[in-house]
């Protein structure tokens, strides 16, 4: 029985160590076949990216000739012609996926201890007569993190020079995550550094380097050209909505099944629908391998928020901080299981991510937080977006849930505070506000006047310090609602008597609420509290019509 391969991300390691792997093999030949010298990915985080970029090297590093074992079992095998481009390339491999610093002079220092190792990664250069003394000294200096920062920025491009000159090929570079830097520095404030700098290093090592076989990319987003790719014209992007390359980033139907089927798990599959499915690239409709393989180890655990669990979100937390009230009504919309129809830009410029609702959508968008059901070209891109699946969908339940305690905070605290004031009209309106805002949770049903009372009734336990809180005590001639009795001289009684719509008797709510506070004095509810002597009482009924609330004082 294969392993289960949980966060490893070395495709040597996983077809040595006996782990299972979903063949993505094929997408070596989309890439030699590509006309494109510069090649981006950009998909959500732990679709597979990083694996990929792995798997890549290991197949065209001119140091791994004998890696072609790698590869017997694989799809990719079966292409002659392919295969004979195995292990003929220089390859310089760079992840960018550690590389989040809340300054720029920490990345700047990490940066140059990723460049060292990446350039001891090639210390046979300094062997033989191939390179000048000069070119030599220079990789000693990276490796001993001597180099200022703008020999930094040439480092790419002068690596792959002098793998070109001591190999007699042109070099294949592969930068996994180039993006991370970019929104770290977005999020901590120096954007403007970073850009400056990763545009230097890119279009030094990318733009015009005729050295270069081809570049591949790896990000989660595209940002956009005049940020970080300024005049980069050889560079073709493939995002989630584009076809080309769909299938080989996250898991497809049948690659869900097989591996379901190896380890005994079929009868899973229209759960794994529910929790994991829902993706849309392309043609292609994709589900989340991380989450998968993650049930697959430990099924017992059952259907939990795998994905969703791993995501630091900092950057999200702060969009969804600043949504406007459109977005969040839109948002309440999609956790009902509705699609809303948003306009969608491919590139992300980030300081702009928080200024426009299309910033916002797309950004959701590609980092895997929605899913494009259909999209639309006409002045420009419109895309039918809804929640791809249930373990996203709890995320977002989560989110709307801090929404409402936020904003009810304060309107819970006007109402108590208008209500033993005596200001009913203020004590109206925050009422209103709050069935408003809480009717899409709860269920009132039938009985409607049980539900307010106990809603209400919840509400007033805050006040216990304050009052003596009762309910449905006999007073007078029957059983009162409400009573507050006030444990401190000078403050109202109140009583509070709640009432529903007849609508057999086209009965209107202010007419109920009147009839609440009439029952109050018929009743003589009030005798409870006079005989404490208090003699400041409140008589107050609160009539309900659905979402709709009146109230009347006596």
């Amino acid at each position: 029985m294969k392993k289960i391969p949980i966060g490893i991300s070395d495709f040597k390691k996983i077809m040595d160590e006996n782990f299972f792997f979903v063949d993505k093999s094929l997408l070596i030949k989309e890439i030699i076949e590509d006309g494109a010298e510069v090649i981006l990915f950009t998909r959500p985080r732990r679709f597979g990216k990083t694996l990929n970029m792995s798997m890549l090297k290991y197949f065209f590093s001119i140091t791994e000739q004998n890696n072609r074992r790698l590869f017997r079992h694989l799809n990719i095998f079966e292409e002659t012609y392919m295969m004979e481009k195995q292990g003929t390339y220089p390859v310089i491999f760079i992840t960018l996926k550690d590389e989040k610093h809340r300054q720029f002079t920490q990345f700047k220092k990490s940066f140059a201890l990723l460049m060292s190792e990446i350039y001891k990664q090639h210390l046979y250069l300094l062997e033989g007569t191939q390179l000048l003394p000069s070119e030599k000294e220079y990789i000693q200096q990276i490796i001993n993190k001597e180099t200022d920062e703008v020999e930094l920025q040439k480092s790419l491009l002068l690596l792959s020079s002098y793998l070109y000159k001591y190999h007699q090929q042109k070099v294949i570079i592969l930068i996994d995550e180039y993006d991370v830097p970019l929104q770290e520095a977005y999020i901590y404030g120096y954007y403007d550094e970073m850009i400056y700098f990763m545009r230097n290093f890119f279009s030094a090592g990318l733009k015009d380097n005729v050295y270069l076989e081809k570049a591949i990319l790896t990000g989660v987003l595209r940002i956009a050209k005049e940020s970080v790719f300024s005049g980069l014209n050889n560079l073709e992007t493939y995002s989630i909505l584009k076809s080309k390359y769909s299938q080989y980033f996250g898991f497809v139907e049948t690659e869900v099944e097989q591996l379901l089927s190896y380890y005994g798990l079929e009868k899973k599959m229209g759960d794994i629908r529910t929790w994991y499915n829902g993706y849309t690239f392309g043609t292609h409709v994709i589900y989340n391998p991380w989450s998968i393989l993650h049930f697959v180890k430990d099924p017992g655990a059952g259907f939990r928020a795998y994905w969703v669990n791993t995501a630091e979100n900092g950057l999200l937390r702060t969009l969804f901080a600043k949504a406007n009230k459109n977005i969040k009504k839109e948002l309440e919309q999609l956790i009902k299981g509705e699609t809303v129809i948003q306009p969608i830009d491919e590139t992300i410029v980030m300081p702009e991510v928080e200024q426009t609702e299309a910033n916002i959508w797309s950004f959701l968008l590609f980092t895997g937080y929605l899913r494009a059901a259909h999209q639309e070209i006409e002045e420009s891109l419109h895309v039918d977006l809804q929640i791809p699946n249930t373990e996203v969908l709890t995320l977002f339940k989560q989110i709307i849930l801090s929404w409402f305690q936020v904003r009810t905070a304060d309107t819970f605290s006007l109402l108590l505070k208008s209500l033993t004031n005596g200001d009913i009209e203020s004590f109206e309106d925050a009422l209103s506000d709050l069935i408003e805002q809480t009717i899409s949770y709860f269920d009132v049903g039938q009985e409607s006047e049980k539900f307010y009372h106990a809603l209400v009734l919840g509400m007033l336990v805050s006040l216990e310090n304050e009052y003596t809180i009762k309910s449905n005590r006999e007073s007078g001639y029957g059983r009162y609602d409400i009573m507050l009795i006030p444990k401190q001289r000078g403050k109202y009684g109140i009583v509070i008597e709640f009432k529903s719509v007849n609508k057999r008797k086209k009965e209107t709510l202010e007419e109920a609420a009147r009839a609440a506070v009439q029952q109050i004095r018929d009743k003589q509810y009030k005798k409870e509290l006079l005989s404490l002597g208090i003699p400041s009482i409140l008589e107050i009924g609160i009539a309900f019509d659905g979402k709709k609330v009146c109230v009347k004082k006596g």
